[in-house]
């Protein structure tokens, strides 16, 4: 009885070690959230000088590869720091479900901007970013659900607005809202 006793407290110890590890790794990055919601900041000041629509849209695309690079690069961190594989578990799930809104986004950029449409941008990159949160970080922490849901607002909030806004929406999106949800990610979710 007792060595069937000790196997079984081993089998318990390392399901529950398991699933701690699987809860405890949001596949969030909240610094890379930080870091990001930086690089939007500074795209937006500059976007605002920008002289032609084609100006704009570059200093936009340009933040976008190093606001993906800044989050891949944390994300991996993250997941060597809980000792979670990246690509299994929960941050492979969240790849998985964050890549097709991602997707479509880069796909409406380009067929926008061939349309002369490159208006609409700021509210379709926000609400497909939200809607990636949303799907990416339904397994997650309720901040992350919380954070895609505002994106998806203030998305539908730039559709709706005049064109002129749209960098202070993305500022407020991709800046304000990434800063402010990796700070709270940060301190309460590990990094």
């Amino acid at each position: 009885m007792n060595a069937l006793s000790s196997r079984a407290a081993r089998e318990i110890r390392y399901i529950r070690d398991a699933m701690e590890k699987a809860s405890a790794f949001t596949a969030v990055p909240g610094a890379g959230g930080v870091a990001m919601g930086a690089t939007a900041l500074a795209a937006a000041a500059f976007a605002s000088r920008a002289q032609t629509p084609e100006a704009w849209l570059g200093i936009w695309l340009a933040a976008a590869v190093g606001a993906v690079a800044v989050g891949a690069a944390a994300m991996a961190r993250k997941a060597r720091r809980s000792e979670t594989p990246l690509f299994t578990g929960p941050a492979r799930r969240f790849l998985l479900t964050l890549t097709p809104p991602l997707a479509a986004g880069a796909i409406l950029t380009f067929a926008l901007e061939r349309a002369g449409k490159v208006g609409l941008l700021p509210g379709v990159w926000l609400l497909l970013y939200g809607t990636a949160v949303v799907t990416g970080g339904a397994m997650s922490v309720r901040p992350v659900l919380a954070m895609g849901a505002l994106f998806m607002a203030l998305g539908a909030a730039a559709l709706a607005s005049p064109s002129a806004w749209g960098t202070a929406y993305l500022a407020a999106g991709f800046g304000g809202l990434q800063i402010f949800f990796g700070i709270l990610i940060w301190r309460r979710h590990g990094g």
